[in-house]
């Protein structure tokens, strides 16, 4: 038999996904060309909810893909790389990136909390998985720089929940004095 003698790569990650208890898209983010249609996407993802929304297990092999999954009330949170990657650094992205929503959230991860939260939820898969590659695997890191990029941006580009977010902040303050 002969072996395959693979060149190691960084590009770990094929996708990141989030899906909700019906298996509809919820947040997906795709790193390479192995599904280049939306409609492509979309099947893959609804035979992956098939597979995994009945198993208590964290692991599964599809379609060629290695596929770590969790769930979390009604929510699945997915991470794929290609079938001969190391699945526990796919098992450590999703936990980093289940751990970030879950401190940012105030460990309400779940769909409402989720989708009035989307903003944090881009920046925190950007801290995470840059092009397919891992850049960080420590929650606390991740909630720190996305807590930062949302301080750093101006009044005029920023988003009404944080103009809110702001507003209640300075006349919380304004009171205890």
């Amino acid at each position: 038999m002969e072996a395959l003698i693979l060149e190691p790569s960084l590009y770990t990650v094929k996708a990141v996904l989030i899906l909700d208890n019906d298996g509809d898209r919820l947040f997906a983010k795709y790193y390479d060309e192995t599904y280049p249609s939306v409609k492509e996407q979309k099947a893959f993802e609804k035979n992956i909810f098939n597979k995994t929304h009945r198993t208590d297990s964290e692991i599964a092999l599809l379609e060629g893909l290695t596929v770590v999954y969790k769930s979390s009330i009604d929510l699945y949170f997915y991470v794929i790389g290609s079938s001969y990657e190391n699945e526990l650094m796919l098992m450590a992205v999703l936990n980093c990136l289940f751990d970030s929503l879950s401190q940012m959230l105030r460990k309400n991860v779940e769909k409402r909390a989720l989708l009035e939260n989307m903003e944090g939820l881009f920046l925190a898969v950007d801290e995470i998985v840059d092009g397919g590659v891992i850049l960080e695997s420590d929650p606390q890191q991740v909630v720190h720089r996305v807590a930062l990029r949302g301080e750093d941006v101006p009044l005029t580009e920023q988003t009404v929940s944080q103009v809110l977010q702001s507003a209640k902040e300075q006349i919380k303050w304004s009171l205890l004095r």
